[in-house]
């Protein structure tokens, strides 16, 4: 058996280019892996099988990304061994930090070492796999663009937590793309560049392009941000397609304090420290 952690990622920004021939849009910003993490095992079994160990459906069947994943790695090695995979999750599904593809990049690590696959081979599947996978299997601080495959790893950002709110409703990123080409791609929330941690101002504003679709589409987002807003006393961002909301603290302590300072009825607060791996191998 092959054990390890997915960690989540925060989008510290995201600029969204128009729909591409290909049916994508070119995005870019900086990628963060932050410290909620769904756990995985990977075992040889009698038939291919995926499973959850916290008493609850796995979203997919064998359909689900990671373990799609885990078999395009077996596929690659040239073997019909079958296998389990089990899924432990914390990551808020349809939430903007990535879950479903830090997921399959682990699955992708998992199945690599089990299978004898490189990390170079690996690094050719994890584009097929979805947009948020090269930065998954990657991790750590990166600045990203096209529509995810270009992933330029930067020095380790370790200066400041965050504390990630998601409002209680789930929003489809297609969804959200669709809504913001038929807005005609407005310029998303912004955030003051003096209002960032020390280590960011030099980006200039932080902007999330995606803001303006998904409070289209879930009105209450601008609820939920006004009221974080009130009760932080800072600007609060969406990460990504949202719904996840975030906002920037000194430390872990003072994000803490945060995230059990948040409106009734969330469906996940958290403070999170900043990681320098998507990924850990735990046990194997």
């Amino acid at each position: 058996m092959i054990g390890g952690e997915a960690l989540a990622k925060v989008n510290i920004g995201l600029r969204v280019g128009s729909l591409r021939s290909d049916g994508f849009h070119p995005v870019a910003g900086i990628f963060q892996s932050v410290s909620i993490v769904d756990r995985i095992t990977l075992e040889v079994a009698d038939v291919d099988a995926i499973e959850s160990d916290t008493g609850g459906p796995v979203v997919d069947g064998l359909a689900n990304i990671a373990f799609r994943a885990a078999a395009a790695v077996r596929e690659v090695a040239g073997s019909n061994e079958p296998i389990r995979l089990t899924l432990a999750k914390t990551i808020p599904i349809a939430a903007g930090l990535g879950g479903g593809s830090a997921d399959a990049a682990a699955g992708l690590v998992l199945a690599g070492k089990m299978f004898g696959v490189g990390h170079d081979v690996l690094s050719t599947l994890a584009p097929q796999m979805g947009s948020d996978v090269p930065f998954c299997l990657v991790g750590g601080t990166a600045r990203v663009a096209g529509r995810g495959e270009d992933v330029d790893s930067l020095e380790p950002l370790k200066t400041f937590a965050i504390a990630i709110v998601v409002p209680p409703v789930e929003v489809s990123t297609r969804a959200v793309f669709e809504q913001w080409d038929e807005m005609g791609e407005p310029e998303g929330l912004r955030m003051s560049h003096r209002a960032l941690p020390p280590i960011l101002r030099d980006e200039g504003d932080l902007i999330n392009d995606l803001y303006p679709a998904a409070a289209r589409i879930v009105p209450e987002l601008d609820d939920w941000r006004a009221e974080l807003e009130r009760a932080w006393a800072r600007p609060v961002m969406l990460s990504g397609s949202g719904p996840s909301l975030y906002g920037f603290f000194v430390d872990h302590n003072e994000a803490s304090g945060a995230a059990n300072d948040v409106p009734i009825g969330s469906r996940f607060s958290e403070a999170c420290d900043l990681s320098p791996v998507g990924w850990r191998i735990t046990v194997g």
